[in-house]
């Protein structure tokens, strides 16, 4: 089990399957959610009121969940493994009103996000290690036009990848622990 680290349910328990995922650990979510949070004050918004995110790779949902117990509005949890769902969804009931979160089993390269109809400000993107997705998840995620105008996504990835960033995208803020690195980027004004 995991805690969530901050907000409303912070010490709340998640039920995470660690045969099957890899949980984002608690120095890389507080690390995570201390950049989003900076990078709002700077520019002068409120980085969870009346937002959404997109977590992508769900696992046990514990960056979605994290970001809703800090006041995020509403989660979208992409997640494919049918094995995963059952504890992802009771982790989402322990945080989330029934109303604020929707969990789609698909896998997310056959996604067009056409059922997302809300902007999303916050975008998790935390695949297994050994796949490389990112290139054709920014091509969905540009043409479905979800984001909300200073929306961040933070990919995690082995620190042995080479992530190709589209031109449309820069990168705000990086960081390395371990065998991870988590990148932010935002849209290019």
């Amino acid at each position: 089990m995991i805690n969530i680290v901050g907000g409303k349910y912070k010490k709340t328990k998640l039920n995470v399957p660690l045969d099957i995922v890899r949980p984002t650990s608690v120095q890389k979510r507080e690390a995570i959610f201390s950049i989003i949070e900076s990078y709002g004050l700077k520019m002068n918004f409120d980085i969870y009121k009346q937002k959404n995110i997109l977590d992508l790779f769900a696992g046990s949902g514990a960056l979605g969940l994290e970001a809703i117990s800090r006041g995020i509005s509403f989660g979208y949890f992409y997640e494919n493994n049918f094995k995963v769902i059952p504890f992802l969804k009771k982790n989402c009931l322990k945080i989330c009103k029934k109303n604020n979160f929707q969990i789609k089993q698909e896998n997310i390269l056959n996604s067009n996000f056409s059922d997302i109809n809300k902007k999303i400000s916050v975008v998790f993107i935390d695949p297994p290690y050994k796949t490389k997705p990112f290139k054709e998840i920014f091509k969905k995620i540009i043409q479905s036009e979800i984001l909300s105008r200073n929306a961040i996504i933070i990919l995690e990835y082995s620190k042995d990848s080479n992530i190709e960033i589209p031109s449309f995208f820069s990168c705000y803020a990086e960081r390395q622990y371990r065998n991870t690195k988590i990148s932010f980027l935002i849209i290019k004004k």
